[in-house]
Protein backbone atom coordinates (compact mmCIF):
# COMPACT_ATOMS: atom_id res chain seq x y z
CA UNK A 1 0.00 0.00 0.00
CA UNK A 2 1.59 3.66 -0.67
CA UNK A 3 1.52 6.41 1.30
CA UNK A 4 -0.43 8.25 2.28
CA UNK A 5 -3.61 6.43 2.75
CA UNK A 6 -6.70 6.84 4.76
CA UNK A 7 -7.97 4.22 7.31
CA UNK A 8 -11.21 3.81 5.23
CA UNK A 9 -8.94 2.40 2.31
CA UNK A 10 -6.85 0.38 5.18
CA UNK A 11 -10.14 -1.16 6.57
CA UNK A 12 -11.52 -1.89 3.06
CA UNK A 13 -8.10 -4.00 2.13
CA UNK A 14 -8.33 -5.96 5.27
CA UNK A 15 -11.91 -6.63 4.62
CA UNK A 16 -10.91 -8.22 1.45
CA UNK A 17 -7.93 -10.16 2.75
CA UNK A 18 -10.09 -11.46 5.19
CA UNK A 19 -12.79 -12.80 2.76
CA UNK A 20 -9.93 -14.47 0.66
CA UNK A 21 -8.72 -16.64 3.38
CA UNK A 22 -12.40 -17.09 4.64
CA UNK A 23 -12.65 -18.62 1.25
CA UNK A 24 -9.60 -20.47 1.14
CA UNK A 25 -10.61 -22.06 4.39
CA UNK A 26 -14.07 -22.78 3.62
CA UNK A 27 -13.41 -24.52 0.26
CA UNK A 28 -14.37 -28.32 1.66
CA UNK A 29 -14.22 -31.60 0.05
CA UNK A 30 -18.37 -32.14 -0.71
CA UNK A 31 -19.09 -35.99 -0.25
CA UNK A 32 -22.84 -37.24 -1.29
CA UNK A 33 -22.27 -40.85 -1.25
CA UNK A 34 -20.03 -42.03 -3.40
CA UNK A 35 -19.35 -38.84 -5.29
CA UNK A 36 -16.36 -37.08 -3.42
CA UNK A 37 -15.09 -33.28 -4.68
CA UNK A 38 -12.23 -31.54 -3.22
CA UNK A 39 -12.74 -28.32 -4.51
CA UNK A 40 -9.15 -26.58 -3.25
CA UNK A 41 -7.37 -29.83 -5.47
CA UNK A 42 -10.20 -29.71 -8.44
CA UNK A 43 -10.47 -33.84 -7.67
CA UNK A 44 -13.80 -35.47 -8.30
CA UNK A 45 -13.86 -38.97 -7.29
CA UNK A 46 -16.20 -41.90 -7.85
CA UNK A 47 -16.17 -44.72 -5.51
CA UNK A 48 -12.48 -43.66 -5.06
CA UNK A 49 -11.91 -43.72 -9.12
CA UNK A 50 -10.66 -39.74 -10.24
CA UNK A 51 -13.30 -38.86 -12.74
CA UNK A 52 -11.63 -36.78 -15.77
CA UNK A 53 -14.04 -34.05 -16.13
CA UNK A 54 -13.95 -30.46 -19.05
CA UNK A 55 -13.13 -27.46 -17.52
CA UNK A 56 -16.61 -26.41 -18.40
CA UNK A 57 -18.35 -30.13 -16.33
CA UNK A 58 -16.25 -29.38 -13.32
CA UNK A 59 -17.22 -25.29 -13.49
CA UNK A 60 -21.02 -27.05 -13.72
CA UNK A 61 -20.60 -28.93 -10.79
CA UNK A 62 -18.29 -26.44 -8.57
CA UNK A 63 -21.36 -24.22 -9.20
CA UNK A 64 -23.93 -27.07 -7.85
CA UNK A 65 -21.48 -27.83 -5.23
CA UNK A 66 -21.49 -24.54 -3.71
CA UNK A 67 -25.03 -24.48 -4.08
CA UNK A 68 -25.84 -27.98 -2.73
CA UNK A 69 -29.45 -29.04 -2.08
CA UNK A 70 -30.52 -25.89 -3.70
CA UNK A 71 -32.48 -25.13 -6.76
CA UNK A 72 -30.77 -23.23 -9.42
CA UNK A 73 -31.96 -21.57 -12.11
CA UNK A 74 -30.91 -22.72 -15.86
CA UNK A 75 -30.12 -19.08 -16.31
CA UNK A 76 -28.21 -18.76 -13.13
CA UNK A 77 -26.19 -21.49 -14.16
CA UNK A 78 -25.33 -20.64 -17.82
CA UNK A 79 -23.92 -16.83 -16.31
CA UNK A 80 -21.78 -18.94 -13.32
CA UNK A 81 -20.50 -20.63 -15.75
CA UNK A 82 -20.15 -19.22 -19.32
CA UNK A 83 -21.09 -15.33 -18.73
CA UNK A 84 -23.95 -13.59 -19.07
CA UNK A 85 -23.76 -13.79 -22.88
CA UNK A 86 -24.87 -17.13 -22.51
CA UNK A 87 -27.91 -16.39 -20.47
CA UNK A 88 -30.38 -18.17 -23.13
CA UNK A 89 -28.21 -21.21 -24.13
CA UNK A 90 -30.49 -23.75 -22.56
CA UNK A 91 -29.22 -26.50 -24.82
CA UNK A 92 -25.78 -26.00 -24.20
CA UNK A 93 -26.19 -26.36 -20.57
CA UNK A 94 -28.88 -29.55 -21.59
CA UNK A 95 -25.70 -30.92 -23.65
CA UNK A 96 -23.50 -30.33 -20.69
CA UNK A 97 -25.57 -31.60 -17.43
CA UNK A 98 -25.84 -35.04 -19.12
CA UNK A 99 -22.41 -35.52 -20.28
CA UNK A 100 -21.56 -34.64 -16.05
CA UNK A 101 -24.50 -37.46 -15.31
CA UNK A 102 -22.93 -39.90 -17.78
CA UNK A 103 -20.09 -39.44 -15.86
CA UNK A 104 -21.04 -39.24 -12.23
CA UNK A 105 -24.01 -40.99 -11.99
CA UNK A 106 -24.70 -44.85 -11.72
CA UNK A 107 -27.46 -44.75 -13.69
CA UNK A 108 -27.62 -41.32 -15.47
CA UNK A 109 -31.54 -41.83 -16.92
CA UNK A 110 -32.34 -42.04 -13.01
CA UNK A 111 -29.92 -39.73 -11.22
CA UNK A 112 -28.68 -39.55 -8.08
CA UNK A 113 -26.69 -36.36 -7.96
CA UNK A 114 -28.34 -33.81 -9.99
CA UNK A 115 -31.27 -33.86 -9.82
CA UNK A 116 -33.70 -31.88 -13.00
CA UNK A 117 -35.87 -29.58 -11.24
CA UNK A 118 -39.13 -29.14 -14.61
CA UNK A 119 -39.54 -26.14 -15.77
CA UNK A 120 -36.86 -24.27 -13.01
CA UNK A 121 -33.17 -25.92 -13.46
CA UNK A 122 -31.39 -28.19 -11.53
CA UNK A 123 -30.10 -29.10 -7.95
CA UNK A 124 -27.19 -31.06 -6.05
CA UNK A 125 -28.83 -33.74 -4.12
CA UNK A 126 -27.17 -34.41 -0.61
CA UNK A 127 -27.27 -36.65 1.84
Amino acid sequence: MTKPFGVGELLARLRAALRRTAQTASEPVFTSGKLKVDLARRLVTMSGREVQLTPNEYELLRVLVTHAGKVLTHRHLLREVWGAEYGEEFHMLHVNISNLRRKIESDPARPKFIITEPGVGYRLRTD
